[in-house]
């Protein structure tokens, strides 16, 4: 399941229905929350958007690439748009598989693809004024150890 949605998600709800698959030995999360500090900016909130069919398709062709590479009952990747204050979650990814390896590798290929492929675009607002993001070194970094 796939969704970019203004509205916050349940965590436990999302997870109860990754957990309602029998044959699930593994449930991985990750929620991102937007931070107070970045860039040595104390940020106020942040500001997401995206243009809808290229970042659903965007999204989907980086979960079909985690269940290529990884044996994998089930993925939930949502995504927040709009204005997001401190602490709000922005980022929902739960990966369920028969093991834990494939679990944990395909949750973490999903963040670090997502952080430097799927087209959102972010601002930050801070106490010194808004300011675009781009991703960073240490981002693409980690989506570059997946490469084959």
């Amino acid at each position: 399941m796939i969704r970019v949605q203004n509205q916050d998600f349940d965590i436990n709800h999302e997870y109860q229905l990754l957990a309602s698959k029998a044959e699930a030995g593994a449930i991985v999360t990750f929620v991102g929350l937007v931070r107070e500090m970045n860039l040595a900016k104390k940020v106020t909130a942040l500001h997401l958007e995206h243009y809808p069919n290229m970042t659903e398709k965007s999204l989907r062709n980086i979960v079909q690439q985690a269940k290529q590479r990884w044996e994998l009952i089930d993925v939930t990747l949502i995504h927040r748009v709009g204005t997001l204050g401190l602490n709000q979650q922005i980022v929902f990814v739960g990966v369920s598989s028969q093991h834990r390896r494939e679990a944990f590798a395909a949750c973490e290929f999903i963040m670090d693809y997502l952080k430097t492929q799927a087209p959102f675009w972010k601002k930050e607002h801070t106490e010194s004024g808004e300011l675009w993001l781009d991703a960073n070194d240490k981002d693409t970094a980690a989506a570059k150890r997946w490469q084959r």
